[in-house]
């Protein structure tokens, strides 16, 4: 890894530097994956190799005996470099979820709207992402935070609450189970429309 102060563009692995997407774009992709969002039907290890050849354009000429530091190396760029343990409990925001209140204050703290950016490293996105000062996205997860740990919420926040409900509950992730039976459905109610455009 690089510095304090730079900014990692490749991977040396075993002597070899190896390509990286750094993008924040890709990289809220990947982070996608590994939570199990984009399919979930898969597994813990499914997941992780699926986001190391997203991380990775070059994974195919990876040896495999690099894998665990290959997947080292993602575990710290995706925490920026930082030491810090993941707090206990349930996770208080959600990437996909919170994206509209997570551009616009980050597009605050950079003072620009950042996804018109052509690039833009993840690191320097974390940057910006811990510069989110007060607004729409710290009055969610503070809300957030108040009833995970059974605290009580002021009036404001209560009124907060009930009139914005859908941002402020996280929706978890759907299970296989889930995604098949709301096909299923889907493809009942698809199959009703049809049969009364018939009649």
């Amino acid at each position: 890894m690089t510095g304090a102060w730079g900014l990692p563009m490749q991977a040396e692995l075993g002597g070899v530097r190896y390509a990286i997407r750094s993008d924040y774009r890709d990289v809220l992709e990947l982070l996608r994956w590994l939570n199990g969002q984009a399919d979930p039907a898969l597994d813990q290890s499914e997941r992780w190799y699926v986001a190391m050849r997203l991380f990775y354009p070059e994974f195919a000429a990876l040896p495999q005996p690099l894998w665990p530091d290959a997947t080292q190396f993602l575990t710290e760029f995706l925490a920026a470099g930082r030491r810090e343990q993941p707090r206990p409990g349930p996770a208080l925001m959600d990437w996909q979820q919170d994206a509209p209140l997570i551009a616009a204050g980050i597009s605050k703290a950079a003072g620009q709207d950042v996804r018109t950016l052509p690039y833009l490293h993840w690191w320097s996105f974390l940057a910006w992402f811990d510069a989110i000062g007060e607004g729409s996205f710290a009055t969610v997860v503070a809300i957030r935070d108040k009833l995970r740990r059974g605290k009580r919420l002021e009036n404001w926040e209560l009124d907060y609450y009930r009139t914005h409900r859908a941002v402020v509950e996280l929706r978890g992730v759907e299970s296989a189970e889930e995604q098949a039976e709301k096909r299923r459905l889907l493809e009942l109610l698809g199959g009703m429309r049809n049969a009364g455009d018939n009649l």
